[in-house]
């Protein structure tokens, strides 16, 4: 499996992105000269794709599966693309709070604490339907890694189409999110520009 093992605020510097956005409160000292450059019309496609990848955690060739899946539906591609990341699973889990960061959450699926409609879910990209019942499983509940996560996650908010009881560790998905919903700071027209060359 690869692996992207860049530091975190180097990288945010790089597509210069706010690491809240990931779920990390740390801010970068260093601050880029970087306004004498002046940026390619690709150039800026490729950032934003790359920004959308970094966010999501999503490797070169699933997110290019969720590109095409996102041109076949009906509707904007840009707005269907940035829907389908928003559905999977790891970041369904980050967006209630159970994870500190959608890192995080992933490693959480993956160590199979997470049901979804009372079954074992443990892959990352599993795309949630409206009325899913997703909850930690009864046993890790009572661990300190969850009641730590909370302790810094409480404050977060969650967003209106997911419904999520900090308590029980359990929350439903109530509708599909509209790209309105999406607080993702990227451009998705230009990556549809990038795709369709």
């Amino acid at each position: 499996m690869a692996v992207n093992r860049v530091p975190v605020l180097k990288r945010c510097r790089s597509l210069g992105l706010d690491p809240i956005y990931l779920g990390i409160d740390k801010k970068s000292n260093r601050n880029l000269n970087r306004a004498s450059r002046k940026m390619s019309e690709y150039g800026l496609q490729l950032r934003e794709k790359q920004k959308a990848k970094f966010i999501y955690g999503v490797l070169e060739k699933p997110f290019r599966n969720y590109f095409d899946k996102a041109s076949r539906m009906s509707g904007m591609t840009g707005d269907n693309l940035m829907i389908l990341l928003e559905r999977r699973l790891d970041n369904v889990i980050f967006r209630m709070g159970y994870a500190r960061t959608r890192r995080e959450a992933r490693q959480i699926v993956d160590h199979k604490h997470v049901t979804v409609n009372g079954k074992v879910v443990n892959i990352p990209s599993y795309l949630i339907k409206a009325g899913d019942v997703i909850e930690i499983k009864e046993k890790c509940k009572s661990s300190q890694r969850y009641k730590d996560i909370i302790e810094v996650t409480g404050g977060r908010l969650v967003p209106g189409w997911l419904e999520a009881d900090q308590e029980n560790l359990k929350g439903e998905v109530k509708t599909l999110p509209t790209r309105e919903e999406i607080d993702v700071p990227v451009n998705e027209m230009l990556i549809v520009e990038l795709y369709s060359k």
